[in-house]
């Protein structure tokens, strides 16, 4: 059961306000996309989830605790911009979370631990259409496998929570197609919260479960850094999709 709890948070950065007054529960499995204008402090919200900001007063607490003070393997990331390793393959790429998870002060498996983990990478290469790339590198593939294999590096560990940055922004129409079929598979799969963040409305309701408009509620001309945004609309999208399965 992973649940993320919100309460009276704010974000400044110095004297400017990005996030105020922010209150949200979000239960096991959902999947949240996030909408707002660009600047109204999307992104600064995964950066708090993920543990590379923290609030400036209130709490976030996953699971009834707060947020740990820096990232871990208990959630998982993924860019608009690929973050994979070049001079690295397919399977290498995928197993590099495995290695430093078992082994974080050699990054390397060895034996059992290491056939485990293989076998591991390759069930997740089979799940997202990728299992004859394995030998190949980034370079030599596409941009939606390329996509693929990103989300495949953060999901393998099997984090509770997924956040996803504008995942399918630079995709063409027809292979975002594909990553929708492809994030929702994993989703069901690994029973994950995932939190996207999204400016396609459209692709908003089709993948949520709970759809967060992020938007200014106070605006000060004299003053535009004096306040920030909250969430001013918590659409829960009942009979859209079970939480438990399509």
């Amino acid at each position: 059961m992973t649940q993320v709890t919100v309460k009276r948070m704010w974000k400044n950065f110095g004297s400017q306000v990005v996030l105020e007054n922010v209150n949200l529960h979000i239960g096991d499995h959902e999947f949240v996309t996030i909408v707002g204008a660009s600047g109204c402090g999307k992104t600064t919200f995964l950066k708090i989830l993920l543990g590379i900001e923290t609030p400036s007063k209130g709490e976030f607490l996953i699971d009834g605790d707060p947020l740990a003070g820096e990232p871990g393997p208990d959630r998982g990331i993924v860019f608009q911009r690929y973050s994979l390793f070049p001079h690295l393959t397919v399977m290498q790429n995928l197993l590099l979370g495995l290695e430093f998870q078992g082994s974080p002060l050699l990054g390397r498996l060895f034996g059992a631990r290491r056939r485990r983990a293989l076998e591991r990478a390759r069930d997740l290469l089979e799940a997202i259409g990728l299992q004859d790339a394995a030998g190949k590198y980034p370079a030599q593939l596409s941009g939606g496998m390329q996509q693929r294999l990103s989300i495949a590096q953060s999901v393998i560990c099997e984090p509770k929570i997924l956040l996803l940055d504008e995942p399918f922004g630079a995709l063409d129409p027809g292979i975002t197609a594909d990553m929708h079929a492809l994030i929702l598979k994993l989703w069901n799969m690994n029973k994950m919260t995932i939190f996207m963040v999204t400016h396609d409305l459209q692709e908003s309701f089709e993948l949520g479960t709970r759809v967060l408009v992020f938007d200014k509620v106070r605006i000060d001309p004299q003053a535009p850094e004096a306040f920030g945004a909250t969430v001013t609309y918590n659409i829960p999208l009942k009979g859209h999709r079970s939480a438990v399965g399509e």
